[in-house]
């Protein structure tokens, strides 16, 4: 293994602005709220930051931990998140709130299972991908078996229902899958499976068929199906290139639902324009692009995808969230990675990035996975098949 490196400041400095976005605008976005609901407008900004300290916690022991023992973990981890997905759906256990039943715990300690439960996910991809090898290439040793534990975990997400999240969990192990060699027909054939009942059970539920109608022509309802689009539509038209001014955002005045959370990036475009939305699309780039420099110098299978998998679970995220407040994408209830208020979601993040940099902390000279690739290519499969 090679030496062990500094952590990636420029990543780690991507993150850290991106946390400082997320207190500022959580604040701003929810201080009318705060104070009609508690009378205290810091109320949210407070439960943020008691959040973070937590999150702080577990990211240093994910960044401290030798990452190649989470492989054993792995499958332990998927299996205890399997079990908290599968109780929050007991009647009197699971947590209701919305109409959804998301959460376990009581009182102020409550937890989302759905979001521990993508980076279980991704522990346990990138273990059983680094183990199988080649044999990805084959639909029904290599594929089948991990996109099926991928479709129970994403049924019982949708269960919730949290059909958000539940697509999340497919588009980051799709992704794993395709860096893994995975054959681009055997994907298709698993996509041409999963797209009907997919297209049934979004039909058959007015709920979500609402929120599709609504994508397309939100302008159709705007009172009603499709009041949150067309209410985020005009916060960002608002902004224009440099926005209004920070905390003066009209639309957070009880206009726009879910401001402080799904839908804080209509905040940010409304408070800081265009420039300010740019900003975040690229501090989310560029700690995309040193995750990928990461993982292309790992020194093994497993933290190649770790430091994969943990990058698409959070870009992917975030760029559901930002086309859903730009309908670019139908609203979903994705938050905003780092900046939307939610403590399971930075506790989540946070311990995915210090994975990223754990993984970082020993990667090898800057090219040799390249190298290593055509010399050793049962250990970097992934990348000699690109």
């Amino acid at each position: 293994m090679g030496k062990r490196e500094a952590p990636d400041t420029v990543l780690v400095g991507a993150i850290a602005a991106l946390v400082t976005i997320g207190l500022v605008m959580i604040f701003s976005a929810s201080s009318a709220y705060a104070v009609a609901l508690q009378h205290d407008a810091g109320y949210f900004l407070k439960r943020q930051l008691v959040w973070l300290v937590v999150a702080l916690v577990v990211a240093y022991v994910a960044y401290r931990i030798d990452y190649r023992k989470l492989r054993g973990v792995a499958p332990w981890a998927l299996g205890l998140n399997m079990v908290c997905l599968a109780l929050v759906l007991v009647p009197h256990v699971g947590v209701i709130a919305g109409g959804a039943s998301r959460w376990l715990g009581a009182g102020p300690i409550q937890f989302e299972p759905s979001e521990f439960a993508k980076l279980a996910l991704v522990l346990y991809l990138s273990a059983a991908l680094a183990a199988k090898g080649d044999r990805i290439r084959s639909l029904t040793r290599g594929l089948f078996p991990l996109a099926f534990v991928t479709a129970v975990m994403a049924v019982l997400v949708i269960k919730q229902p949290d059909f958000g999240t539940a697509s999340l969990l497919a588009f980051t192990a799709a992704t794993l899958f395709f860096v893994a060699g995975a054959r681009v027909v055997h994907l298709l054939m698993i996509f041409a499976v999963a797209a009907p009942p997919a297209f049934i059970l979004i039909r058959h539920d007015p709920y979500k068929l609402a929120r599709v109608v609504a994508f397309i022509d939100p302008w159709k309802d705007p009172q009603d199906k499709g009041f949150h689009i067309v209410q985020s539509l005009m916060a960002l038209g608002s902004g224009g290139w440099f926005g209004v001014g920070l905390g003066f955002s009209h639309q957070k005045f009880f206009w726009l639902p879910e401001a402080h959370t799904d839908f804080i990036g209509s905040i940010i475009g409304e408070e800081t324009g265009f420039a300010g939305m740019a900003a975040i699309v690229a501090l989310f780039v560029l700690f995309a692009y040193r995750a990928v420099r990461i993982a292309l110098a790992a020194p093994d299978r497993f933290g190649f995808f770790l430091c994969v998998g943990c990058m698409a679970l959070i870009v992917i995220q975030a760029f559901v969230n930002l086309g859903v407040v730009s309908s670019s994408w139908p609203v979903t209830g994705v938050p905003l990675p780092f900046i939307s208020f939610g403590g399971t979601s930075l506790v989540t993040s946070l311990a995915a990035v210090a994975l990223i940099v754990n993984v970082g902390r020993s990667r090898v000279a800057r090219g040799s996975a390249y190298a290593r690739a055509s010399q050793r290519p049962q250990d970097f499969a992934p990348i000699a098949a690109r």
